[in-house]
């Protein structure tokens, strides 16, 4: 199965410049391990040392939170998109 992950311009330096990667996968965990492996330079600033996903990626299957879903584990079928969206924060008071 197919599915394309959206990325983000902040992420696109450590994928070619490119704004969607197709990638295999049955579950959300699957899809974003496998766009790891092919970017590997992505995974630290996707993952924690311990493996986790990092508390400031946020997910979403089509236009859904993957946490109002079944989280890591929420299934995604063939031609399904998943979008890459890091927390950015910053500035002065």
């Amino acid at each position: 199965m197919a599915v394309t992950i959206l990325v983000p311009t902040a992420l696109r330096s450590f994928t070619d410049r490119k704004s969607e990667v197709e990638v295999p996968g049955k579950t959300v965990s699957e899809a974003i391990a496998s766009f790891a492996g092919a970017y590997p330079d992505i995974k630290p600033h996707l993952y924690e040392d311990d493996g986790s996903l990092r508390s400031y990626i946020n997910l979403y299957v089509g236009e859904t939170n993957i946490r109002r879903l079944q989280g890591l584990d929420t299934a995604v079928g063939d031609g399904d998109t998943v979008m890459l969206v890091p927390a950015i924060a910053g500035g002065c008071l």
